[in-house]
């Protein structure tokens, strides 16, 4: 805070925005977060903080991404949110927009964490999706007074809030100077798990990431690689007598189960079969693939677990 810093004055514009205060001694303060060397010291947020002190991974990437990195991004976001992770990321253009789009496609909790002032929301295109995550259980974050923008100083302090936040780091796309990649060596400085999904040996953006790997970063190829490091946070459900189906399976997963059998199907025979559109079975049975009721098989075949 500079020597002109009016508090007064900022009290009345966090009143005027409806934004929440917390600073590092308050009890409700991510715990993850104040374990880091330098923690910020005051958080202005929207939302529910609670996202925030929930086990979380962040998804991070570059601003100028491809389809396969964009589409990368969202379906691994969608399958931890729905798995009961928390998607953290930066609210920028490219990877980190896809990371909270697919966690709030799977109805979970994001928390974005910006480089800007919570009054001077960056990229302004993203605002209307900041205050969707804040309405649904999310949160919106900063630790920069009202009033600032963002520049080359934000960006880096507010990459340590997003690694600082989570269990782990998960890299989508990152050519050699991208941003990512510092977000990636301070989740190491912190002793959190880097994780780093692969590319074309020939494609810029995917240096990044394969000079992660290389350096001991996890190669992920599947929502699995990730889970797996973090098994004990999940119960374990092997060791109690399983139903045949959970009793809160949907309409829709129903009729998927039911059309579904112990030999593979191809996708296209369950669409015929079950008669839902098609865009519906791809999503439903992504969530039953997440609860293990289905796998899928190479070629887009899919099989009931026994």
């Amino acid at each position: 805070m500079g020597k002109n810093f009016d508090l007064a004055k900022e009290l009345d514009r966090i009143k005027e925005l409806k934004l929440q205060v917390m600073d590092c001694e308050d009890p409700g303060y991510p715990e993850q977060l104040r374990e880091i060397y330098d923690p910020p010291l005051v958080l202005y947020y929207r939302g529910d903080m609670e996202a925030a002190r929930k086990r979380s991974i962040a998804v991070v990437g570059s601003r100028n991404t491809t389809y396969y990195g964009l589409e990368t991004a969202k379906k691994l976001s969608y399958q931890m949110a729905y798995a009961g992770l928390t998607v953290g990321s930066g609210l920028a253009r490219g990877i980190d927009t896809a990371a909270h789009q697919g966690a709030l496609a799977a109805k979970g909790r994001t928390l974005a964490v910006i480089g800007s002032s919570m009054d001077l929301i960056y990229p302004p295109e993203n605002r209307a999706l900041a205050e969707m995550i804040a309405e649904q259980r999310g949160v919106v974050m900063s630790e920069f007074c009202l009033g600032t923008g963002p520049d080359r100083q934000t960006f880096p302090m507010r990459n340590r809030i997003v690694s600082g936040l989570s269990r782990g780091v998960l890299v989508v796309e990152a050519g050699a100077q991208s941003g990512a990649l510092i977000t990636a060596r301070m989740a190491l400085d912190q002793g959190r798990q880097v994780f780093a999904i692969p590319g074309r040996i020939n494609d810029a953006s995917s240096t990044g990431c394969h000079r992660l790997i290389k350096d001991g970063a996890k190669l992920v190829e599947s929502v699995d690689d990730i889970l797996q490091e973090f098994e004990f946070l999940f119960p374990k459900m092997e060791s109690e007598p399983r139903k045949a189906w959970p009793d809160d399976l949907s309409v829709e997963e129903t009729t998927l189960l039911n059309t579904l059998e112990l030999n593979e199907m191809h996708l296209d025979e369950i669409i015929r079969k079950c008669g839902l559109p098609s865009a519906k079975v791809s999503s439903t049975l992504l969530r039953l693939e997440m609860r293990k009721l289905v796998r899928q098989l190479p070629g887009k075949h899919f099989v009931k677990t026994d």
